[in-house]
């Protein structure tokens, strides 16, 4: 994965501390741990959880596209999708879906 800087670009002069957490920890330090979980499966876990939340912004669409560009297939999203919705919530499910069609061209 390639070194994250959205966090600095983003908040960096506001939140720094924030930034520095984001970028260095969360994509550097937990993100490269491909021995443990691969880049895909922590993809895959990363969409469920903010389908989960009901979050449908700017992260959800960086992490569908992550997914994507991790090797998921639309196939396999629109499975984890739908078993998700049973243990999430099905209007959530609904708008991961409407955003994973974007994202994989549909």
């Amino acid at each position: 994965m390639e070194k994250v800087t959205a966090g600095r670009d983003a908040l960096g002069a506001f939140a720094p501390k924030f930034a520095e957490l984001n970028d260095d920890i969360l994509f550097g330090q937990v993100w490269s741990r491909e021995a443990q979980l691969s880049l895909r499966d922590r993809s895959l876990v990363t969409v469920v959880a903010l389908m989960a939340q009901g979050l449908v912004d700017s992260s959800s669409r960086f992490h569908l596209e992550n997914a994507k560009n991790n090797g998921v297939t639309q196939e396999e999203m629109a499975e984890v999708l739908t078993h998700a919705a049973f243990y999430a919530g099905w209007p959530k499910a609904w708008a991961a879906f409407n955003m994973a069609k974007e994202v994989y061209g549909i």
